[in-house]
């Protein structure tokens, strides 16, 4: 038992460290799980892997509390109202991925979540983003507050999450690369990632939840209690330490690190197909 809790908080820190850099958190679980597998059932694996997703998505509840907080007595009545506006606009843009989402989950897990895929959406969003910053060095930002981040803009990123749901490709990655594409600078785009998250993870999570049903065995519950802490913990200095970074660094470097994980990824399992 003590080596699968410890498989557990491996598994903890890398989804709470790889939920929120744009390196795509199911993608690395994936290429985790060949090393490090569980001895649980295949159906409590799969829902233990979107719940701790879920214990991450705490973290910016806890961060941007204040922020999300229409209720806060602090706020003056401007501030309250731009705080509904905001949840709003989140409201807008997880409209397309949940649409998607809903209708083909199963047909897109039957013929994604594969190493190929993971390793090929890998690259091809690290080249973006490289591109992308490449593209926009110099540039002034269109988008640099919430007011500027319209409703036409919110559903326009909401149809980049599409994408995310191809592993390997990373929920954030999708949302600030297409954010950036359309103007945004990095830390709304950044922010509003984040944001978008918090609905789509507790929806995904909660049906995993009931498909599987309540009824744990001990070490199931153990399992499943020690990844969520783990996750929500690192999930907190994961966030910081990317809104720090993108205040003075670009997205460049993410880039890079994706394209050398998917040649690693292709190699690997090229080898031993």
């Amino acid at each position: 038992m003590l080596f699968e809790i410890i498989k557990t908080i491996i598994l903890g820190i890398v989804q709470g460290i790889t939920e929120w850099l744009p390196v795509s958190s199911t993608g690395h679980m994936i290429l985790v799980d060949e090393f490090l597998v569980l001895n649980t059932t295949d159906e409590f694996k799969e829902m233990f892997l979107v719940v701790i997703q879920l214990a991450s998505i705490m973290a910016v509840v806890l961060l941007f509390f204040k922020r999300l907080n229409p209720f806060d007595r602090g706020k003056s009545e401007a501030q309250q109202k731009e705080t509904w506006h905001i949840w709003y606009k989140v409201l807008i843009g997880i409209i397309p991925a949940g649409f998607f989402g809903i209708l083909f989950e199963d047909a897109i897990h039957d013929l994604f979540y594969n190493w190929i895929t993971v390793a090929v959406a890998l690259i091809i969003y690290g080249v973006a983003f490289i591109v992308i910053e490449k593209r926009n060095e110099g540039k002034i930002p269109k988008i640099a507050t919430w007011e500027q981040l319209t409703y036409k803009v919110a559903i326009m990123i909401g149809f980049f999450q599409v994408l995310a749901l191809i592993p390997g490709t990373s929920r954030s990655g999708a949302t600030i690369v297409g954010a950036i594409l359309i103007g945004a600078a990095r830390p709304i785009a950044a922010e509003y990632s984040f944001f978008l998250s918090i609905p789509v993870m507790m929806g995904a999570s909660l049906i995993k939840l009931l498909g599987f049903g309540f009824t744990f065995t001990f070490e199931e519950m153990l399992i499943l209690i020690v990844g969520c802490i783990v996750s929500f913990l690192v999930s907190i200095f994961a966030i910081k330490f990317l809104m720090n970074y993108i205040r003075r660094n670009d997205f460049s470097s993410f880039g890079w690190y994706r394209i050398a994980v998917g040649l690693l990824v292709m190699g690997y399992f090229g080898l031993i197909a």
